[in-house]
């Protein structure tokens, strides 16, 4: 089983708007591929105070490593620039990959 991360943190202005988006609109693009066994959505609740944003872990299950090449080589960079095109610099985002043990 592999765990596909994504953490992303957003500015406060774009926050409502990005996550009614990510809701309605990205994930489901995400899982509409058929790759994907589940997925989870997480807002992290400690905070540094110097820290501006919300952050999220945005988690997507896979069978195996081919369904993830599958994503990262077909649908990942339109679905990321259709994000990027939407919030531009609003938001970061960094990816991970787990397997299960």
């Amino acid at each position: 089983m592999i765990l596909y991360n994504v953490t992303i943190n957003v500015d406060d202005d774009s926050h409502d708007e990005w996550l009614t988006w990510m809701k309605n609109v990205h994930i489901p693009s995400v899982l509409s591929t058929g790759l994907f066994l589940s997925q989870k959505m997480y807002r992290l609740i400690t905070k540094f105070p110097e820290e501006t944003g919300t952050t999220y872990s945005v988690q997507y299950w896979l069978t195996d490593m081919e369904h993830f090449e599958q994503y990262r080589d077909q649908y990942a960079p339109a679905l990321q620039k259709q994000t990027f095109q939407k919030f531009g610099d609003r938001f970061s985002a960094f990816r991970t990959l787990m397997e299960e043990v």
